[in-house]
C-alpha cells in the first residue's frame, strides 16, 4: 500500500486515507460501501486502492452518458448492485424559460446555497431549456421542498425517471503531442496552441484546474490521467505517455473536448 500511495499527490493524502478506511469496512463487515457522488479522479484513486484486493469489486452509476460524478458501490465479489442500490434521484428543473436564460454556475450556486455539500450532487446537465441535475437521494426531499429559485428565477423541481435524462453530445478527439517536460504551462501552452506567456498568466489568473482544483503554479508536474481545464477552451485529458522524441522530448498522447 505504502508503494501505491507515492503515486499520488501530497494532497491527495486525506481522502487516501479516508479510502483505506472504506476498504478496511467492507472487508472487515462483508456490507457493500456506497460513496457520495466522486469526480474522476478520486474514482480513480478508488480503483487503485481497492483494486489491490481480488476479493472487492468496484461499480460505478451517475445516471447521465459518461457522467462526470458518479457515487461508487464499493463490495465483495460475487455482490452485483443494481442502479436503485446506487440511490440516486434525477430533476428536471421548471422555470420561465422564454424570460430567463439559466447556466451551469446558476444551478449549481442555487444548489450549494441550500447548505448541502457538493459531494451530494451530481452532474447537472442543460440543453437549450432543458435542466436536470442528479442528487443523493438521501437529501432528496430536502432539495424538493427547499430549491424554489435560481438566480432570480422562480422554480419548480420535478422528478424524472432515469431513462429521461439528458443524452450528451459531445466527443474527445486524441491527438499526439510532443513536450519539453510536464510542467503544467509547458502541456497547456502545447495543446492549446497559445505562447507559454499566455499560458502562465491563465494559470496565475487561477483559470486552470487539474482535476477540479484551481492550480496557480506553472510548474505543477502534470500526471498521466490528470484532467486539465482552461476556463475558455474546454477540457484536456493526459491519457498517456508514449516515451521520448530523438531529442529526448516527451511525446503525450492527450484527449480534448468538443462539444458538438
Amino acid at each position: 500500500m505504502e508503494h501505491l500511495i507515492q503515486h499520488f499527490r501530497k494532497d491527495e493524502q486525506t481522502f487516501i486515507e479516508k479510502v483505506i478506511g472504506w476498504q478496511r469496512e467492507v472487508e472487515d463487515r462483508f456490507t457493500p460501501k456506497l460513496t457520495d457522488f466522486l469526480d474522476p479522479r478520486e474514482r480513480f484513486i478508488v480503483s487503485s486502492i481497492v483494486g489491490q484486493n481480488n476479493e472487492l469489486s468496484v461499480h460505478h452509476f451517475g445516471g447521465f452518458d459518461e457522467a462526470e460524478r458518479q457515487r461508487l458501490f464499493i463490495c465483495p465479489n460475487y455482490f452485483q448492485p443494481t442502479k436503485n442500490d446506487f440511490e440516486i434521484s434525477f430533476f428536471a428543473v421548471n422555470y420561465p424559460s422564454k424570460f430567463v436564460q439559466l447556466k451551469h454556475p446558476d444551478v449549481l450556486g442555487a444548489l450549494l446555497s441550500l447548505g448541502i455539500g457538493r459531494s451530494k450532487f451530481g452532474d447537472i446537465r442543460i440543453e437549450e431549456d432543458i435542466i436536470q441535475f442528479a442528487v443523493a437521494k438521501e437529501v432528496q426531499d430536502y432539495v424538493l421542498v427547499n430549491l424554489t429559485s435560481i438566480g432570480k428565477s422562480k422554480v419548480k423541481l420535478e422528478q424524472i425517471d432515469y431513462h429521461q435524462l439528458i443524452k450528451l453530445e459531445e466527443e474527445w478527439f486524441d491527438k499526439t503531442y510532443t513536450v519539453s517536460s510536464m510542467r503544467l504551462d509547458v502541456i497547456i501552452a502545447t495543446v492549446l496552441n497559445i505562447s507559454r506567456q499566455k499560458s502562465q498568466s491563465l494559470i496565475k489568473a487561477g483559470k486552470v484546474k487539474v482535476n477540479w482544483t484551481i492550480r496557480e503554479d506553472a510548474s505543477f508536474e502534470v500526471q498521466e490521467g490528470d484532467i486539465l481545464s482552461a476556463r475558455g477552451f474546454g477540457r484536456l485529458k493526459v491519457i498517456m505517455s508514449e516515451g521520448r522524441t530523438k531529442k529526448d522530448k516527451l511525446r503525450l498522447q492527450i484527449g480534448r473536448l468538443e462539444k458538438k
